[in-house]
């Protein structure tokens, strides 16, 4: 990026946000944070960053807070993530996810944002014929966090459609692993993600862990996923703000590396890379759990210039790994 920004960032004390926040210190930009600590963590925010407490759908918090920072352009993260979760209590995931979301927005526009860059999730596609998946894919959501994210992205879709803000919106895949300094990561208590869980149970964290679903139609009969770095993945925040600082159009694109590896393959470099095997129970499926979901990530290599640095799952591993590690 050019010219030096004011990012507000949502959600800048979770696990994606804290890496967002990184990034944009590392490139010479001001972030601000915005986050309600639901699931954030203050060791997570960098000394002398500006940290609002409170919740994205504050209309007047957001409206002093991009006032008083002279905000240039948004990054927003803030969301309920836990699918399980959300099929056991969709309330909160529309509330928390569609409505907040949908206040923020407002809030933005009332308050001039010109750019803005959204957290989505592949869990918007559901469960599809074709692999790898691509922006164009009939979206399906197979649970009410991917109807909220959907839900949202149409709200923001049509907002910029009424007014002069511009949008990337990003349709994650799964992330995983640490920032390769070692300077964020995964704090999540309890841990949902696989590899996290993973690497916790690797050091002894916890006893043992199991695999939801081992009749899939995949080869090992285990959920495959397209797992992502989350240092590549903040790489792709920070190509869309410069693409839209640049006055790029608003769009819409998949991240992911574009192969997937199974639950077994995952454990499997688990073990290899912690030196020692991991004690894992099968269970039975988990109710909103797609089969696979790859991307086709070609849009945003072609349309944003983004290209990956850490497409290995045992690099993943590895910093996943060293993170827990030092924050055990």
């Amino acid at each position: 990026m050019s010219e030096r920004m004011t990012v507000l960032v949502t959600g800048g004390a979770g696990y994606i946000g804290s890496h967002m926040v990184l990034a944009l210190l590392d490139a010479g930009h001001t972030p601000v944070i915005i986050d309600d600590f639901s699931t954030g963590h203050e060791k997570l925010v960098p000394s002398g960053v500006p940290l609002f407490r409170g919740n994205v759908g504050d209309s007047a918090l957001v409206a002093e807070i991009c006032d008083s920072h002279k905000i240039d352009a948004v990054a927003h993260f803030a969301a309920s993530i836990v699918v399980p979760e959300s099929v056991a209590d969709p309330l909160k995931y529309y509330v928390n996810n569609t409505v907040n979301t949908t206040r923020f927005i407002a809030a933005c526009v009332d308050a001039g944002i010109k750019r803005f860059v959204f957290s989505s999730t592949a869990a918007v596609y559901g469960n599809q014929d074709v692999s790898p998946i691509n922006e164009g894919a009939n979206t399906q959501p197979e649970n009410p966090y991917g109807s909220s994210k959907l839900m949202s992205e149409m709200v923001l879709r049509d907002s910029a459609a009424a007014t002069d803000l511009s949008y990337v919106i990003l349709r994650y895949f799964n992330v995983a692993g640490a920032d390769p300094q070692g300077r964020s990561g995964q704090l999540s208590q309890p841990a949902t993600h696989l590899i996290k869980i993973a690497v916790e149970a690797a050091i002894g964290k916890r006893a043992a862990m199991q695999v939801y679903g081992t009749d899939y139609p995949t080869p090992d009969g285990t959920c495959i996923r397209d797992y992502i770095h989350v240092s590549d993945l903040i790489a792709a925040h920070m190509a869309a703000l410069s693409y839209l600082q640049k006055g790029g159009a608003s769009l819409l694109a998949n991240c992911g590396y574009g192969h997937g590896a199974s639950v077994r393959d995952v454990l499997d470099v688990v073990a290899s890379v912690a030196g020692k095997p991991l004690d894992v129970t099968d269970a039975p499926r988990r109710p909103g759990d797609a089969a696979v979901l790859v991307a086709d990530s070609t849009k945003l290599r072609s349309a944003l210039g983004w290209a990956p640095r850490y497409d290995d799952l045992r690099q993943i591993v590895s910093d996943a790994l060293a993170w827990e590690r030092n924050n055990s």
